[in-house]
């Protein structure tokens, strides 16, 4: 019998839709209005873990080439190395620069070796030919030398 090997990826993103309440999985009429519902991930350029408690600064830019508005919303992953071990929340302390100019301390969920940002605290709509750019600074804090993958992301919902 064949195997399939799945993308850590793909597996965070099965447990996020089945951490959903049932209602959100109805149809779109029914439930949530279709511009909360994820239609695609645009996949920026990863990096590798800073392998020493170094900070590792992180920018996150999309641009809306359409003219109509579009939700949006950054996400960062770290994937654990295949063959693990798989990285801890309390190892990687990451920030994202406010509005403000002040740094603040974003929480990473963990599911299946891949540590992630939620969504819903990041979306905002993004106007029509508008750019998105985030800043953020991954911070090693547990015990070095840790192994894995900086993947950045931005969610587009329909």
């Amino acid at each position: 019998m064949r195997t399939r090997k799945i993308p850590r990826r793909s597996l965070a993103l099965a447990a996020a839709i089945a951490a959903l309440p049932t209602a959100a999985l109805a149809t779109p009429a029914v439930a949530a209005p279709p511009n909360e519902l994820i239609s695609r991930f645009v996949e920026l350029p990863r990096s590798p873990l800073p392998s020493d408690h170094a900070q590792r600064a992180i920018t996150v830019t999309y641009r809306n080439d359409s003219a109509r508005d579009r939700t949006v919303a950054p996400q960062i992953l770290v994937e654990s190395p295949a063959n693990g071990p798989f990285l801890d929340p309390a190892s990687i302390r990451l920030e994202v620069l406010g509005h403000d100019g002040h740094w603040r301390t974003t929480a990473l969920a963990s599911q299946t070796g891949t540590l992630y940002t939620l969504l819903d605290p990041s979306q905002l709509v993004l106007h029509g030919h508008g750019t998105l750019t985030e800043q953020y600074r991954l911070t090693v804090v547990g015990k070095a030398p840790l192994q894995g993958t900086i993947e950045p992301r931005v969610a587009i919902y329909r």
